[in-house]
């Protein structure tokens, strides 16, 4: 089950990343801010209340996204046409995630739809560069989420944490059970990683796990029972 809303004001955190591996060749680094994934969780949920739902996820999803029903779909394709409800469900970021170079993040937090019934959700943002001078626009490109017994409650602010930028964090893959899909993503300096499994009967695990300059630790895990 995917969240579906408004966030309300948002307390931006400036978080600077100095130093740290060096970047790709052609890469254009840029400063680790969480505030922009705020900002653009922010804008989605907006969207979705003046534009309609599924109006909103088409326009702020990348090409290749991914989305869950439970099992995994390219998010554009399962979008095309589909007729938005007659109102949204509303959400809000309870923490941001973000790699050192600054290109990639997570966000998580609460949804409530119009019927009472609320969960939480989880979405990994990638910038994508438009042109030589930086210029782009943040995309989603996976989001799950599932519902709650007991709704999450928010902080007074919400919890921002940027990768480490010492050293290099290794890109690990451990292969999936037989018969079970699963897609591993990193941010090109490697400080922020994710991964998505969806087991044969539905169930699956969607895990953030971010550099502190000696390991990779585990920010986001989120586990879905198997539909009944």
């Amino acid at each position: 089950m995917m969240r579906i809303g408004l966030v309300g004001a948002a307390l931006l955190v400036l978080s600077a990343c100095v130093g740290g591996p060096r970047a790709p060749a052609g890469f254009e680094p840029r400063i680790a801010n969480p505030s922009a994934i705020i900002s653009a969780e922010i804008a989605f949920a907006r969207l979705a209340q003046e534009k309609g739902q599924w109006t909103a996820f088409r326009e702020t999803a990348a090409k290749d996204a991914v989305m869950f029903d439970p099992e995994p779909n390219l998010a554009q394709a399962w979008l095309k046409g589909r007729a938005d409800p007659p109102a949204a469900v509303k959400w809000q970021a309870h923490k941001a995630f973000m790699s050192c170079d600054g290109k990639t993040g997570a966000t998580t937090g609460a949804w409530q739809r119009p019927n009472g019934t609320f969960g939480y959700f989880t979405t990994i943002w990638q910038f994508i560069q438009k042109n030589e001078r930086g210029d782009g626009e943040w995309k989603w490109v996976v989001d799950h989420g599932d519902a709650l017994s007991t709704p999450r409650v928010p902080k007074e602010m919400i919890e921002t944490k940027v990768a480490s930028c010492k050293g290099r964090a290794p890109a690990l893959l451990t292969a999936p059970a037989e018969g079970a899909q699963m897609k591993s993503g990193f941010s090109r300096d490697q400080s922020l990683s994710y991964t998505w499994v969806v087991q044969p009967d539905g169930s699956r695990t969607v895990e953030v796990k971010l550099w502190n300059g000696q390991m990779s630790e585990t920010v986001i895990l989120d586990q879905v029972a198997a539909s009944k």
